[in-house]
């Protein structure tokens, strides 16, 4: 127990060997423990909200996930080939000092998701007690509880990887238990046949179907600049297809919170309609659920806001030491940046009502993220896998040079391939009410952001490496795959003060 409850001491350098005894199977743990929350309960009801069928909502979801599972899968990889987080290993593809664009789209993913998950968890755990002890709901009583589960989820982020790892070891199990509860709860007014608002055929119907699966989709996507935090200490020999496997099988595992929303929206909907109208969905879930299931309410709102929180801002203030590491240890900036969430929710919340704009937030993240995660597995097989895992260290200990150096820092074929990708896929952006990009509506409202950014990015990255080869040292002894290569020396390494 007290190797679990120290305070972790590593930051982004590698882990040394004897420290990565994680296994995939506590890599499965930990990605659905952080979604395994009312945070995806709230995105699994965005179907009802848009208008569709359960049936065309169930279809969106599965659609969604399983998408964003496959491409989700190999991002687990680099952490246990280079010992460090993935936005430290993105230097091997846009250069040790573009490696910054991965740190800020894990920041702003972080802050997007670890918002969600206490307004959602704060909301229900209020609602529920109000129902069950009779608390009033009030702006005090809502602060007090995100005040509680930021602060909660802060100090297990402080401890590190094993303490958070061990809060996810329970979460898991209490957390699906509790869902499986619900299914008693409403198993009996459910009604499968529910036809929404918007049917095939009628006009909208496409546009809401591709963006609750878009909504679904940014689910497992927003897990691509985190999964390194934690496959870092999976040793590196461990097979490649156990750990793509367990990214896979978390992914799928999330389909009980997401089916969980799904199918208590459209009881919302039927029973509590002015609650959908208001896009409430936690308090028309909290006005139709029986008395009995109040207290699992909120449990699932505690254990489900600790993990989600958890696993989104550890990585962040993992990743913010590294940009800074002279200034900020792991802690440090774990505390700081946690910090800067705390306050950005409370602003949220109270001043500008921003809970329902999380979505749209998400969506424009993961347009972004996507084209990221598209150039790092592409790099990933064109380099078969072999990395100079001390050579992406070279930015962390204020030294310029090595194997990723490229042009000062930056390797312009992959920033060349995500900069326009991710441009043109905001373009494409079409959430109705929330934001429509300047060709939103090409398509007659149908979002095509990802389709977009996705063969744009896969297509201009593999262009840019054929028309201008990196440097054959990149690419290990076996030489490059689907691209060519030519012959430079390596970059010597040298501290910043001597260059």
């Amino acid at each position: 127990m007290s190797h679990s409850t120290g305070i972790e001491t590593n930051g982004v350098e590698q882990i040394p060997d004897d420290q990565r005894d994680a296994t995939p199977l506590d890599l499965f743990r930990l990605i659905f423990g952080g979604a395994n929350t009312f945070a995806t309960a709230v995105l699994g009801s965005f179907p009802v909200l848009f208008g569709l069928s359960f049936q065309a909502g169930l279809w969106a979801i599965l659609l969604g996930v399983g998408v964003g599972a496959l491409i989700l899968a190999p991002m687990g990889l680099f952490g246990a080939l280079n010992g460090t987080n993935n936005a430290v290993s993105s230097g091997a593809h846009f250069g040790v000092h573009g490696r910054i664009v991965g740190s800020f789209l894990s920041l702003l993913t972080a802050v997007a998701f670890f918002s969600l998950s206490v307004w959602s968890s704060g909301d229900a755990l209020v609602g529920g007690a109000k129902r069950l002890a009779g608390l009033p709901e009030t702006d005090l009583t809502l602060g007090l509880a995100y005040g509680l589960f930021a602060v909660l989820v802060l100090v297990v982020c402080i401890f590190g990887f094993r303490f958070m790892l061990w809060v996810n070891k329970i979460a898991v199990w209490a957390s699906s238990l509790l869902f499986l509860l619900g299914i008693l709860a409403f198993a009996g007014p459910f009604d499968m046949h529910f036809a929404g608002s918007v049917n095939l055929g009628q006009p909208g119907f496409w546009a809401a179907f591709v963006g609750a699966a878009i909504l679904a989709m940014s689910n497992p996507v927003s897990f691509g600049a985190f999964l390194g935090d934690w496959s870092r200490y999976i040793p590196r020999q461990t097979p490649k297809a156990r750990i793509m496997l367990a990214v896979i099988a978390a992914q799928a595992a999330t389909l009980i919170p997401f089916l969980f929303g799904l199918c208590t929206a459209t009881l919302v909907a039927t029973q509590a309609p002015d609650y959908i109208a208001a896009n409430n969905y936690v308090g028309g879930l909290l006005a139709i659920s029986p008395g009995w299931f109040f207290l699992p309410v909120c449990l699932i709102a505690v254990i489900g806001g600790m993990s989600t929180g958890t696993t989104s801002l550890y990585g962040t203030g993992l990743d913010m030491s590294s940009v800074f590491p002279r200034l900020l240890s792991r802690a440090g900036a774990t505390l700081l940046i946690g910090v800067a969430a705390i306050a950005f929710i409370f602003i949220g919340r109270f001043t500008f009502n921003l809970v329902q704009s999380v979505s749209t937030f998400a969506v424009l993240i993961i347009t972004c993220t996507s084209p990221w995660m598209v150039i790092m597995i592409l790099g990933l097989v064109t380099r078969r896998g072999f990395y100079h895992a001390d050579d992406l260290q070279v930015f962390t200990r204020g030294q310029r040079g090595g194997h990723y150096w490229f042009t000062h820092g930056w390797n312009w074929r992959g920033m060349g391939a995500w900069i326009p990708s991710a441009a043109v896929g905001l373009c494409f952006v079409n959430l109705p009410g929330q934001f429509v990009g300047p060709l939103g509506e090409l398509a007659g409202g149908i979002d095509l952001s990802l389709p977009v950014t996705l063969g744009m990015a896969g297509l201009l990255y593999i262009a840019l490496l054929n028309l201008f080869p990196e440097p054959a040292g990149v690419y290990g002894p076996q030489g490059p795959r689907w691209v060519r290569c030519k012959s430079a020396p390596r970059t010597p390494v040298t501290t910043a003060e001597s260059a």
